[in-house]
């Protein structure tokens, strides 16, 4: 199982999206017919951000597959040719590359072992590489030798029994569609590269593309005795044209006579066929220009992390013994992203609020006004962040959070008012207590002095701006304190008769009692905004949502109208 250029281990966790690799190496494992993710593989995936276009190629052993994806890759080694009659690729090898004509997007190379190798004596192996190399990909390659005809139909016998493998969703739905038939949304374009082809292509003496020769080909056999045997034979041309919504052709002379087919790597072009060599680059022309960027229900761009999400569990899956499912798979990857999504929208949130808010602030709605600004904000990017968000568990995770969140800076704005209110108190009514301290207002007439003094340092603290919204309710405590001063600078004031000290009494507990209902007027105002405030952010999360459920409501609807279309074109 050798390899040109490889990457140990090591490398693969110093990869980056824009350093790509400088050769392949095995993403899933085959060790005797068991099936696991290489790890490095893996790692090297996690750090490709940009959207991923996926090109698997798959065909019998010995046809020359590596070849035609070391050309897509750009080198002329990298994939082991081998050139003996073993098989050399074990399990699907990966190669990432920046893409050669779609700049910020990474073209991922598959290549897959051979199928039917005798070694193995198990098609079972084959079925399951054959399936997850439609699972992951993009673009879908199966590479053949020679022409198409029944006995090329019967080797591609694994399409029909994908309906036996692959599920697109847990649990059918009661409508119009079977499970294959969904198929046409979620799989790949097929390509088929015939190898060594040597008939011309014409049909009635007239000259026909290789496109039209697969079209004819899968065109479906009638008119015979034996209908069982008749279903058996178009069962793969049916599938095909089923489940691929674009198919394509090439046709490829042999590339060269003899040895020199053990060569090929070391081969110039003008050592090799010149038709071969001009209908490789048109192959690759294809390639690069008509592949598109993986993609899931709902029309969701895969990139590396995501690629690697679908790997463990299609692998994981079938290592168990379960069937690959689409939906559960996509599923899966959703609950890492929303997770990821959430995190993403509180940081948002903290960041704006930890730039933009001063404590304490003057009101309340200040407050208010800024936390709604920001919590839009983090819905908007949890919004497009996330995707298949069941039941909204991930959005009323937000939500939760950001209320605490709330609650948090609320509270906060609370003590920083208080704190600084108290720090102002203490450093404007200081003279006052040092005067109160030197007996200066237990004398005669001393207590309308103290009382005035009081009046003017009030006012005082009334001038001074962003005091918060705790001013009222921690003035009248710090007056509180004081009362037991007031009342003793009263009763030994001589200017008054015990009825005019009556009375200032009174009026002191008047004064009190005023203050004390503005600031319960005062908490009911606050706890009326912050209702108001809980139902603004419900509708704000609303709108969003019901936005982005129209949006993929519309996408899924798309969707399926183009895999009923399909399904009728088919019949």
């Amino acid at each position: 199982m050798s390899i040109n250029t490889k990457i140990d281990r090591g490398q693969a966790c110093t990869m980056t999206s824009e350093d790509h690799m400088p050769g392949p190496m095995c993403l899933i494992e085959n060790v005797k017919g068991q099936l696991r993710a290489n790890q490095g593989a893996l790692r090297i995936l996690s750090a490709i951000k940009r959207p991923v276009v996926v090109v698997a190629i798959v065909g019998l052993y010995r046809t020359g597959k590596s070849y035609l994806m070391n050309k897509l890759a750009g080198k002329k080694t990298g994939f082991s040719l081998g050139s003996t009659v073993q098989s050399h690729t074990k399990g699907i090898w990966m190669w990432c590359v920046p893409h050669p004509q779609k700049t910020g997007q990474t073209l991922v190379l598959l290549d897959t072992e051979g199928l039917g190798d005798v070694e193995k004596g198990d098609n079972q192996n084959d079925c399951w590489i054959f399936a997850l190399a439609i699972l992951l990909s993009s673009i879908f390659v199966y590479n053949s030798m020679g022409t198409i005809n029944q006995q090329a139909m019967d080797q591609l016998h694994y399409v029909t029994e994908l309906t036996d493998r692959i599920r697109t969703r847990s649990s059918p739905d009661q409508d119009d569609l079977e499970d294959s038939d969904e198929f046409v949304s979620f799989f790949p374009d097929f390509v088929w590269a015939l190898r060594d082809f040597s008939l011309e292509l014409k049909v009635n003496g007239k000259p026909i593309s290789a496109d039209e020769y697969l079209e004819n080909s899968l065109k479906l056999i009638h008119g015979t005795n034996d209908k069982e045997r008749e279903k058996e034979l178009n069962l793969p041309r049916l599938c095909i044209r089923k489940f691929f919504p674009k198919k394509k052709c090439f046709a490829f002379e042999r590339p060269a006579q003899g040895k020199k087919l053990g060569q090929l790597e070391s081969l110039q072009d003008e050592d090799l066929d010149s038709d071969f060599v001009e209908q490789v680059a048109e192959f690759c022309s294809y390639m690069f220009n008509c592949s598109k960027v993986k993609t899931l229900s709902g029309g969701i761009k895969v990139n590396g992390p995501r690629l690697k999400s679908l790997v463990i569990t299609y692998v994981n899956t079938i290592s168990s013994g379960g069937l690959p499912c689409m939906e559960n798979a996509v599923l899966a990857l959703s609950q890492t992203e929303n997770a990821a999504a959430v995190q993403k929208a509180i940081a948002h949130y903290d960041k704006q609020m930890n730039q933009k808010l001063q404590l304490p602030t003057e009101t309340l709605q200040e407050l208010l006004d800024l936390h709604r600004t920001s919590e839009k904000e983090a819905i908007k990017i949890f919004m497009e962040n996330s995707f298949k968000d069941v039941k909204q568990v991930f959005l009323t995770e937000l939500a939760t959070k950001l209320e605490r969140k709330q609650e948090e800076f609320v509270k906060k704005n609370v003590q920083a008012s208080s704190d600084r209110c108290s720090a102002l108190l203490q450093d404007i009514f200081s003279p006052l207590e040092e005067d109160v301290k030197q007996g200066v207002y237990y004398k005669s007439g001393g207590y309308r002095l103290f009382i005035q003094k009081i009046q003017e340092l009030k006012k005082t603290y009334y001038k001074v701006p962003r005091k918060g919204v705790q001013a009222e309710e921690t003035l009248q405590k710090f007056l509180e304190s004081k009362e037991d001063v007031t009342d003793a600078i009263l009763q030994t004031d001589q200017a008054l008769i015990e009825k005019e000290k009556e009375i200032e009494v009174e009026r002191v507990k008047a004064e009190a009692a005023e203050m004390a209902s503005k600031i319960l007027e005062e908490m009911q105002q606050k706890n009326d905004q912050l209702m108001k405030e809980k139902e603004k952010s419900y509708q704000e999360r609303m709108k969003q949502l019901t936005e982005k459920m129209e949006k993929e409501q519309a996408q899924m609807r798309e969707e399926h109208q183009r895999a009923i279309a399909h399904k009728l074109q088919v019949f």
